[in-house]
């Protein structure tokens, strides 16, 4: 490597798509439980449909720009990173399709079958699958004949399609039509159980099963459906009509999202050339998308739900979240957090004592206001309930909720209204910046004094997210670390004012600042005789600028440690540049999510959570918060459950110049750090 960009950074895009190689290693790997490894499939599939939703058309509209967007991105063109992606995906996806046929294989020695329509040898199995096709599929089908005449109908972003090819007896050209498979219905359907068997047919092969009967109007000889994809931009684009509130022009954008350019074409690549050439030509597929060979079935995201068929041995032990040590659910929260600061760190703590927590406030006489932060909220969210119930027991509720998360818009739309209407009051966030810190902060009348309350997170309030995620959540009644969160929600009401914090470090206004602050005192700490130390956990890093501040600390002397879940686009172990910075990343059961950062060793170290990775967009573009650990207990049970991460020997793998996710070798007794957590937290309880 000769280019100065190319030795110092691993593009992002690229790096995204190795994280993705790491979620794609779970399904191939055989030591997880066979119905889990299909669900790392579909994971790695949804992962794919956003990245080219989002990151990927992003590059597209470099291209699109013309010369003037055609800027090099790291050592690529935008074209050229656009053709670089496409090949890597290509291979990915290739390599999916084996793993696939690896896992149905295993599955088949278990007994459990998936068959297509032309493996239907039971008489029970025709019957219920005719049965379910008429009650339930016929009446959701739309189907739309394809003419040379018409303009193509919209065909919807990431839904799948079966595109129907019949060779007429009356005439030379085929007949084309359109079969959208029906997003309502199960994808998987368990057929009845034959003997010790299970079977599972994919709804595409039902429908399969029934085109005679779908087409039996027309006077044909062959007929055949091949699967397509279409994936659309998601941009959004925010209209500035002054007349309409925001909830208004979100709303209408996130509809219009519906009408993105297309940016991936996937096909089943057994479909005929004459019927991709008339399809592409249909759809106005350019050079500039993504054209993806694929297999015989799409959407391969649905396989996070493919059903268990009550086979537990076939999926990872359920085990039961843990009450955090010294506080229970059935004691009052604010006593607890009175007299000390305390820890969850979900899943291996139950999320309930953060629903509890809003509970009892909106209970409590003393109580006065309730302000939050909301970034995504679940379906059916308890911490909205909990907070309108607040509200209807006349206390002062304040929500800043970010309406821009990206994907889940709609559902965080939809609970605004519901809050605004049982008298919450809402803040929809500062203009030109996300709001994603995770914070709360409650004030409370004791001894005719305010007492503030709080809790600051490093994940979303998201009680089904936090069943999969892990993260910690700081319980706090420090008032200094309060006093600055107070600060914060002035902010979101006076945007022009920027406060002054003496704890807190957020983001934009004084954290890219401070981190060099903190770096910098490593650096002077080696270059006085002393230790130099960094540990950083995040899910990714790709702020060029912060990197090379990293680069300086490792050529100092500073001993840097990383954990990153996702992109990094610091290269370590470099000589002369990054020798001293050594980078794991961790793909297992759960989605490692927590930001800590730590800097220096012993009794001195100075110990944060965060809800921010270092990249531009959370150092510039995002309200984010960064926490100091003052309390001793807590400080050291987030070092202990860190270094059990650290010392994966199972899970974890070594970033590299590489870039070819080995595992960390296993010379030392097996740790498995996410069983290994549990296992600490299990043990302090039965302390």
């Amino acid at each position: 490597m000769t280019n100065t960009q190319e030795t110092k950074f691993i593009n992002r895009e690229l790096s995204w798509l190795q994280f993705n190689g790491r979620v794609l290693q779970e399904a191939a790997d055989e030591s997880v439980p066979l119905i889990e490894r299909l669900r790392f499939l579909g994971i790695f599939s949804n992962n794919l449909d956003e990245f080219f939703r989002v990151r990927y058309a992003t590059v597209r509209r470099i291209v699109e720009a013309g010369k003037k967007g055609r800027k090099a991105l790291g050592v690529f063109t935008a074209q050229e990173l656009l053709e670089k992606i496409t090949s890597i995906v290509i291979n990915q996806q290739a390599e999916s399709l084996d793993i696939l046929k690896d896992i149905y294989k295993k599955l088949e020695e278990k007994n459990i079958h998936v068959i297509n329509e032309s493996e239907i040898t039971h008489e029970a199995h025709d019957k219920f699958i005719k049965d379910f096709f008429t009650e339930k599929v016929s009446p959701a089908l739309e189907t739309i004949i394809l003419r040379d005449d018409l303009e193509l109908p919209r065909i919807q972003d990431l839904d799948a399609y079966l595109m129907v090819k019949m060779d007429l007896l009356d005439q030379e050209a085929p007949l084309y039509a359109l079969l959208e498979i029906p997003s309502t219905i199960e994808r998987f359907v368990v057929l009845p159980k034959v003997g010790d068997s299970d079977y599972i047919m994919i709804l595409d092969d039902i429908i399969r099963y029934h085109l005679d009967t779908i087409f039996n109007i027309f006077n044909y000889s062959t007929i055949s459906a091949h699967m397509i994809k279409i994936t659309r931009d998601a941009e959004l684009d925010i209209e500035s009509d002054l007349g309409k509130s925001f909830i208004e022009k979100l709303s209408k954008s996130v509809k219009g999202r519906e009408d993105g350019e297309p940016v991936r074409f996937v096909f089943d690549k057994s479909i005929e050339q004459n019927t991709l050439d008339f399809l592409l030509n249909k759809l106005g597929v350019e050079n500039t998308d993504s054209i993806i060979p694929g297999g015989r079935y799409h959407n391969r995201k649905d396989y996070m739900g493919f059903p268990s068929l009550g086979r537990n041995n076939l999926l990872y032990d359920k085990v039961k979240p843990l009450p955090i040590h010294g506080i229970t659910l059935e004691c009052s929260m604010f006593e607890k957090v009175a007299k000390k600061d305390y820890l969850q760190y979900t899943p291996y703590h139950t999320f309930a004592y953060t629903i509890k927590f809003l509970r009892e406030a909106a209970l409590d006489p003393k109580v006065q206001s309730i302000k939050i932060t909301i970034y995504r909220l679940a379906s059916t969210s308890h911490i909205a309930s909990a907070l309108i119930n607040a509200a209807q027991n006349g206390k002062e509720v304040t929500v800043q909720i970010e309406l821009r998360a990206r994907f889940d818009e709609a559902s965080n739309m939809s609970y605004a209204k519901k809050m605004e209407d049982q008298g919450v009051k809402l803040i929809f966030g500062v203009p030109g910046l996300k709001v994603h810190s995770k914070v709360c902060v409650i004030e409370r009348l004791e001894n005719d004094k305010i007492k503030r309350y709080g809790f600051i997170s490093t994940g979303n309030f998201n009680h089904k997210t936090a069943n999969i995620y892990t993260d910690y959540t700081l319980f706090t009644a420090n008032q200094k670390i309060l006093k600055d969160l107070s600060k914060l929600f002035n902010f979101f009401d006076t945007n022009y004012i920027v406060n002054k914090y003496r704890h807190l470090i957020i983001s934009p206004h004084y954290a890219r600042d401070t981190f060099y602050n903190l770096i910098n005192e490593q650096i002077e700490s080696v270059k006085a005789g002393g230790i130099g130390y960094i540990r950083l956990k995040l899910n990714s890093i790709s702020n060029y600028a912060i990197i090379e501040k990293l680069y300086e600390a490792s050529q100092a002397g500073v001993k840097v440690d990383m954990i990153v879940r996702g992109i990094c686009c610091l290269i370590p172990g470099v000589p002369g540049l990054s020798e001293n910075i050594r980078v794991i990343s961790i793909i297992d059961k759960y989605l490692e999510h927590p930001r800590v950062l730590v800097f220096g060793k012993g009794s001195e170290s100075k110990v944060f959570i965060s809800s921010s990775d270092w990249m531009s967009r959370n150092l510039d573009n995002r309200v984010e918060v960064t926490c100091p650990i003052y309390d001793q207990d807590v400080k050291n049970e987030i070092l202990e459950t860190l270094e059990i991460c650290w010392k994966d020997n199972v899970k974890a793998r070594l970033l590299n110049q590489l870039q070819d996710n080995a595992y960390v070798s296993n010379i030392e007794k097996p740790l498995r750090s996410q069983f290994a957590t549990y296992d600490y937290y299990l043990a302090k309880k039965d302390n």
